[in-house]
């Protein structure tokens, strides 16, 4: 099989966010579309897939470019810090409160907050965005103050809001207010050419930061990254660009030099334990809970204490 050599074209490039893919040329003119009005937007899209990338562009081709951009991941932040984020706080407001904060919705007065994985917002916080969004204006913790506030907001999520609505984890108001306008971001395998170029992408900011120089992927290497269905996006796909670079010598990156997943493989800590060795661990576990007792051992296991020993023999256990 011959070797593949970096192909000659430029990507489309919007606020970092690279592709070659024509259905990703479509949704990045739907985002400028929308970046022209204030509505909330709602991003929709897989873990990795560029959703914060999406937003940043959307405040650069908007009439608040000039303003601050913040970004939250709700996922991330514990209930309390996550009110503290974004409401601030006075001093004393709760423990550990030592001097006032100012919240994002008073340092981002003008500009645009993303919101990621707010699907994860707790019910109380919820309530409070709510307010922002109705009223613009929100109230710090442990203050009486009213204090107003003008935000464009972006939310992002990769599960239904409608579904979270319907188990009662999100307010069916606040729904409507974040997802004025739903977009739906592509994932990686549905972005025809962009393995491909992002690929190569990664495989020269490797080359720029590292001693390896690779020039070449072999077919049977390139015909896996094509065959893989990137659950990750373009994170999972940079990381294994990053691994094959790092493990890798010479100037190619053959198949051996990906990770197990790429070869149709599971990985040594995720592959089956054989039935053998699941009983062995159990009897192990066993004999150390009942102090070495086989007679015990034998009653959990609902046999009798010969088989336990026949078996303790043939797993080399006695």
């Amino acid at each position: 099989m011959s070797d593949l050599h970096a192909p000659d074209f430029t990507p489309h490039n919007f606020g970092g966010l690279l592709t070659v893919a024509p259905q990703m040329l479509d949704f990045m003119a739907q985002a400028e579309r929308v970046a022209r009005t204030d509505a909330s937007i709602l991003v929709r899209g897989q873990t990795g897939s560029g959703k914060e990338l999406v937003a940043r562009y959307i405040h650069q081709t908007s009439r608040r470019a000039s303003g601050q951009f913040s970004a939250i991941n709700c996922a991330a932040l514990s209930r309390e810090l996550m009110a503290s984020e974004l409401f601030g706080h006075k001093r004393g407001a709760f423990t550990g409160a030592t001097a006032d904060r100012t919240g994002l919705f008073k340092l981002t007065d003008g500009g645009t907050l993303f919101l990621d994985e707010i699907a994860e917002m707790p019910l109380d916080i919820q309530a409070g965005l709510l307010r922002v969004l109705q009223d613009r204006c929100f109230t710090p913790l442990g203050s009486s103050d009213v204090i107003q506030t003008d935000i464009r907001l972006i939310s992002a999520t990769h599960t239904s809001l409608r579904r979270q609505v319907a188990e009662r984890q999100f307010r069916e108001d606040l729904m409507y207010r974040v997802r004025v306008v739903p977009l739906y971001l592509p994932p990686l395998t549905a972005r025809l050419g962009d393995v491909e170029m992002l690929s190569w992408h990664f495989i020269a900011e490797q080359n720029a930061r590292n001693e390896r120089t690779v020039e070449c992927v072999s077919q049977a290497a390139f015909d896996a990254l094509l065959a893989y269905r990137w659950p990750g996006n373009i994170r999972e796909l940079n990381n294994v660009i990053t691994y094959a670079h790092a493990i890798g010598t010479g100037t190619r990156i053959d198949i051996a030099d990906l990770p197990p997943e790429l070869r149709g493989e599971a990985p040594p800590d995720e592959a089956p334990m054989p039935p053998e060795q699941r009983e062995r661990d159990r009897i192990l576990e066993l004999l150390q809970r009942h102090k070495g007792h086989k007679q015990a051992v034998a009653d959990e296991l609902g046999i009798s204490r010969a088989t336990l020993w026949r078996k303790m023999k043939s797993l080399q256990l006695s």
